[in-house]
This record gives C-alpha cells, sequence and structure tokens, in this order.
C-alpha cells in the first residue's frame, strides 16, 4: 500500500479495527449477524477504495468511491447501533466513529473534486 495516500491507509487502519470488533461481537457478545454486517461494511470501504485506483476511467473512479462512501455510511449506521444497545461501549464507539467520520469526509471531498475535473484532464 502506498503510504503516502491517506484514504487508503486510513479506510484499512479502520478496517483492521471493524475485523477486531466483528471478532470481539462473535466471541465475546455472541452476535454473529451484527458481527457480519459491520465486517462487511466495513471492510468494503478500503476494497472499494482500492477498485477505484485502479478504475479505468474517472466515470469508474468516481463510481467505486461512491460505493466506498455508502458503505461508509453503513458502517457509521451499525457502529451507532451497536453503542445504542450497549454492545460495545461508549468510548470504544466514539473512537471508531471519529475514524469513520474521518474517512467519509476524505471520500467525500475525492468524490467532490474528481467530478469538478474537467473532462479532458
Amino acid at each position: 500500500m502506498k503510504e503516502d495516500n491517506i484514504i487508503l491507509h486510513k479506510s484499512y487502519s479502520l478496517a483492521v479495527r471493524i475485523v477486531k470488533l466483528s471478532q470481539y461481537l462473535s466471541k465475546e457478545k455472541q452476535a454473529f449477524q451484527l458481527a457480519d454486517q459491520i465486517r462487511r461494511s466495513g471492510t468494503s470501504i478500503g476494497a472499494n477504495m482500492e477498485e477505484a485506483i485502479g478504475g479505468l476511467s474517472r466515470k469508474d473512479f468516481v463510481a467505486k468511491c461512491g460505493i466506498a462512501y455508502k458503505e461508509a455510511r453503513e458502517t457509521h449506521y451499525w457502529l451507532r447501533l451497536l453503542r445504542d444497545t450497549d454492545y460495545i461501549a461508549p468510548t470504544q464507539a466514539a473512537s471508531l466513529l471519529q475514524d469513520c467520520e474521518e474517512v467519509l469526509k476524505i471520500i467525500t471531498a475525492i468524490i467532490r473534486s474528481s467530478r469538478d475535473v474537467p473532462a479532458n484532464s
């Protein structure tokens, strides 16, 4: 992974944290479906950003970034639900939500700036 690509770094770091959370939810809380849901959405963010970078066109790049954004929104939802149903502590949720919101902001900026680029550049 290129260390200078902030979204790849942050989405990967978030995915690692989400996988660990998923393991905790499965082993300690027996919350298998919730663990699976957050694992799927949380790891999909970085995977879609990797695909975006390999996109065949700007349109393809923006489309993959859009999918990553939607997965980040879904992850944000699951984190709030886990917090509000006491599956995870508020402090743990706050840290994960902060990371997720940072990823959302970066992806939003990437999508906006990619759409603003003239077609011939």
